[in-house]
């Protein structure tokens, strides 16, 4: 059995054991930090990665992602995990209160951040405001793997967009 001094030693154990993939020592290793210390947020984090991402578990992953947010809003990694979960669940109002804050956190990928609006408006068929969220991410990106995704992003909406306006008919008198 592994023996750890501080609650870091162990987080880092926890990290490493998810970067080797061995997720559910990893998992039990993180709520044991989360047990002895409810307050540490970044446990909290990687909790709700594993449970979004791996377990499938949306609402427990939302509970641990938001709860890390709350415990530390300036941690910029939580934001983009948290806003994909609630693009993903179609939850609008969480969807418009994460993303703003996201955006004035310092460290947040912005790009990334309005990328996931464009997404969430165009699953939602909101074509105007999914180009304009679209059209900041392509502000906003630095590097060119996620810059040809946001132009092809552009791309499909501005598709569906006249493919919309080609069905449109007008009766006029």
């Amino acid at each position: 059995m592994d023996t750890y001094y501080t609650i870091e030693e162990k987080y880092l154990q926890a990290v490493e054991e998810v970067s080797y993939g061995e997720s559910p020592k990893a998992l039990q290793l993180f709520n044991e930090i989360v047990t002895n210390d409810p307050l540490y947020a970044r446990a909290h984090f990687q909790l709700g990665k594993i449970y979004y991402y791996e377990v499938k578990e949306y609402q427990t992953a939302g509970y641990h992602f938001k709860t890390c947010m709350e415990l530390e809003p300036a941690f910029p990694d939580n934001y983009f995990h948290y806003l994909d979960l609630l693009v993903f669940l179609n939850m609008e109002k969480q969807v418009n209160i994460i993303a703003k804050q996201a955006l004035n956190t310092p460290g947040v990928n912005a790009a990334a951040i309005y990328n996931l609006l464009g997404l969430f408006f165009e699953k939602n068929k909101n074509w105007a405001k999914a180009l304009d969220a679209y059209q900041q991410s392509f502000i906003e990106v630095t590097h060119k793997k996620q810059k040809e995704d946001v132009e092809e992003s552009i791309e499909r909406v501005k598709e569906k967009m006249q493919r919309g306006n080609a069905y449109q008919y007008h009766l006029t008198e």
